[in-house]
């Protein structure tokens, strides 16, 4: 199949027919991988990506896992003062 490129703001595009689309199971703003190689353009459907649990999240931050860091905590039983209402809180 032939297709035209078109100019799109100042870069250049092409627009992918839907029978290929629908082959490759692309939808609007799914991410794809583009190369070039030995003067060939290569666009494949980019793997899913999980996205990230709190849990994992607060690890990748805190270098614990959060159930150690919660078993770990200190500060766990003890009470908070946040002091005297100020203001027209209703406490």
């Amino acid at each position: 199949m032939t297709v035209t490129i078109s100019k799109w703001g100042n870069s250049r595009g092409i627009r992918i027919p839907k029978p290929y689309l629908e082959d490759l199971g692309l939808k609007d703003n799914d991410t794809v991988d583009i190369e070039v190689k030995d003067s060939v353009i290569m666009i494949k459907k980019s793997p899913m990506r999980k996205r990230k649990t709190i849990e994992e999240r607060f690890e990748a931050f805190y270098g614990e896992d959060f159930e150690t860091a919660l078993a770990n905590n200190p500060f766990d039983s003890e009470l908070v003062s946040w002091g005297a209402p100020v203001g027209d809180e209703i406490w």
